[in-house]
């Protein structure tokens, strides 16, 4: 097997730059309009999101969630609390979180507090989601070691039994979180590698932005 050069891959960025004037003073418009125009874009699951965590002894991990909620309050998803990244958040509620869009050649990077949804938000999307889904939750021992593929089917096939002819409830180990917009920066590329970045901090009830060096 011939392994690719990595060192020699080049992929040259020309798009439109991103300068303050367009950026404007709300880092929440900037980023509702740039997750549309990934969404316009049809682009392959545009609300996926790279989601750091890291233990109390600073180990990092980092996974792809789906970003399910955007407002002033911050970026929402949702998971099981007895997950890894579950835990890590239960020892360490401080999150950073990476969005891709790559054929636009954009990036967005959010770190923040984190903090659990009340019980009537996470009923409220549980209760939206496929059924399959809402019993895979049910019967998934998030991040947890199985003896095999057929041993999870097994569970699945009792928790169908379990709800059969009735509404699936959410479990309780199991539901959402808030990373909050504390640090918002947004990457647009450029030629020769010299991509535009600005970062804006939240300052009260505001926010301080500045341009990083790429």
């Amino acid at each position: 097997m011939v392994s690719p050069d990595l060192a020699r891959m080049r992929t040259e960025y020309a798009r439109d730059g991103l300068d303050e004037a367009a950026a404007g003073d709300d880092p929440l418009a900037l980023f509702e309009r740039w997750l549309l125009d990934a969404v316009n874009a049809e682009m392959h699951e545009p609300n996926a999101m790279a989601l750091a965590t890291a233990s109390p002894d600073g180990r990092p991990s980092v996974r792809i969630v789906l970003l399910k909620g955007l407002d002033d309050r911050g970026l929402v998803f949702f998971t099981g609390y007895e997950s890894r990244k579950g835990l890590e958040l239960t020892a360490n509620p401080r999150a950073a979180a990476t969005m891709l869009w790559h054929p636009l050649q954009r990036q967005v990077r959010v770190e923040g507090s984190v903090s659990i949804l009340d019980a009537e938000e996470s009923d409220a999307y549980f209760g939206s989601r496929p059924r399959g889904s809402q019993i895979g939750a049910v019967a998934s021992p998030q991040s947890k070691v199985i003896a095999s593929r057929a041993v999870l089917e097994a569970r699945i096939k009792e928790v169908e039994q379990v709800f059969d002819g009735h509404d699936v409830h959410r479990p309780p180990v199991w539901g959402g979180y808030r990373v909050a917009l504390e640090s918002v920066e947004f990457w647009q590329g450029r030629e020769n590698r010299l991509h535009d970045r600005l970062r804006y901090v939240r300052r009260g009830h505001g926010w301080v932005r500045d341009r990083l060096a790429p």
